[in-house]
């Protein structure tokens, strides 16, 4: 049964289903239906899917012509997951987010995949693509693929390929990002090569499930790491009078063994904030503690704070307070030149400064109103940036240095910066670098 779905695969006649369709399922849909298969998308949001079956999009980079493009080679959206038995291969890719309590929540999978096991048949392919721990696809996964009747392997194949999606990055595609992939046997592990062979120029494979969720942690730990050390090299040059922003760049001359990371105000986007917690909780059921990881996941989640403090000493020097004072934050996707507003440390700015009495304003052309959002509330509009409306806050944040700003106007007519991104590199006495 494998060489007759491999095949199928190969020849580009297998019917490909994309389960969820946000930042890193709509691209991968496109990147199918480009290369000639037919493509079933399948999401709960059916305003997401009145837009797409209109040849819309609700993604800012990406183009509506590309929806309808998509739409004249035979892409069809549903909130219809009984059509699951329609197509050869189910990519799944859904949210893992963070419970309360820091912990992994895998409902968004478990509930999927429970919605779609009533309706898969023997020759399938599934594929988890949500970053999580190791042992999900085979711990979770597994039995219930095999409690419906199949046997994993011979008559259904299971398999992990972890996103690599960077929305807004113009240097790599959902086609030129190589793909790890694991199988939960090698029958899978072939399956899996050949779902992602035809639309990937370089497919990874791996030796097993576990294996490929661990990929996926380690790369998005070494980020958050990384992140976290150059957070506290932020603070240490800070106290001694040193632009850390000069240091890096210095350092990065050097050729080799030195990777340039950078402050901020914090982590945001729906891998580096989240996945260490990944790792941590698994690693606790075999009695590891991961200290390091842990120790930046607190740095990176200290740096609001510090931000914070930067705004109150500022505003202090000007002989204000934040409670009544005007503040205007710059930027609040968690990434610059995007609309993606997943974890952004922004949010998390915004409210502490509204808890402490400050009046709050935002200003970000990417995201033209505050979104509704499950855990932050706030009903706002994007201010337009000119020189009147710079004036009339008493301290403007840059939290997200996106490049449509009009940085020389924004130095120019604000009363006061505090600049979280070290976007302005000459001293200035009214910018503060936090």
């Amino acid at each position: 049964m494998t060489s007759a779905l491999v095949q199928r695969l190969n020849n580009r006649e297998a019917v490909i289903g994309i389960v969820g369709l946000g930042y890193v399922g709509l691209p991968l849909m496109l990147r199918y239906s480009e290369v000639g298969y037919k493509v079933l998308g399948f999401d709960i949001d059916d305003q997401k899917v009145d837009r797409l079956m209109k040849g819309e999009s609700y993604i800012e980079h990406i183009a509506a012509s590309s929806i309808a493009e998509a739409r004249k080679q035979g892409f069809e959206a549903t909130t219809d997951f009984s059509r699951a038995g329609e197509v050869d291969a189910l990519i799944l890719c859904v949210p893992t987010p963070l419970n309360k309590y820091r912990e992994p929540d895998l409902s968004f999978v478990l509930n999927t995949v429970d919605s779609l096991i009533p309706h898969i048949r023997a020759g399938q392919i599934m594929s988890l693509e949500s970053t999580t721990y190791p042992g999900t696809t085979d711990e979770e996964l597994l039995p219930r693929i095999e409690k419906r009747g199949f046997k994993v392997g011979t008559d259904y194949f299971l398999a992990f390929s972890p996103e690599r999606e960077d929305p807004g990055n113009p240097n790599f595609t959902t086609r030129t990002i190589p793909k790890v992939c694991g199988g939960c046997t090698p029958a899978c592990l072939e399956a899996g090569v050949a779902l992602y062979g035809q639309v990937i120029d370089r497919v990874v494979p791996v030796s097993s499930t576990r294996a490929a969720e661990l990929t996926k942690l380690l790369e998005n730990i070494h980020r958050a790491v990384n992140i976290g050390l150059v957070n506290e090299m932020k603070i240490v040059a800070d106290r001694m009078g040193i632009d850390i922003h000069e240091v890096i760049r210095a350092a990065a001359t050097k050729p080799f063994g030195f990777v340039p990371y950078y402050p901020g105000p914090g982590l945001g986007g729906h891998c580096i904030p989240i996945d260490p917690f990944y790792l941590t909780w698994k690693a606790r059921e075999y009695g590891v503690h991961t200290r390091f990881i842990e120790l930046a996941g607190e740095i990176n989640s200290s740096m609001p704070d510090y931000v914070i403090a930067k705004i109150m000493s500022s505003l202090n020097s000007a002989r204000k307070s934040v409670a009544g004072s005007r503040i205007l934050v710059l930027g609040i996707a968690y990434k610059k030149n995007v609309d993606d507003m997943r974890e952004s440390p922004s949010v998390m700015l915004m409210e502490k400064l509204r808890d402490m009495g400050a009046e709050v304003a935002y200003s970000d052309p990417h995201i033209p109103s505050f979104p509704k959002m499950r855990e932050h509330h706030f009903d706002l509009k994007s201010v337009p940036l000119t020189a009147e409306s710079l004036a009339s806050f008493d301290c403007v944040l840059l939290a997200t240095d996106h490049d449509r700003f009009d940085y020389d106007m924004i130095r120019d007519n604000a009363k006061l910066i505090v600049d979280s991104r070290g976007r302005y590199l000459e001293p200035f006495e009214h910018i503060t670098k936090a």
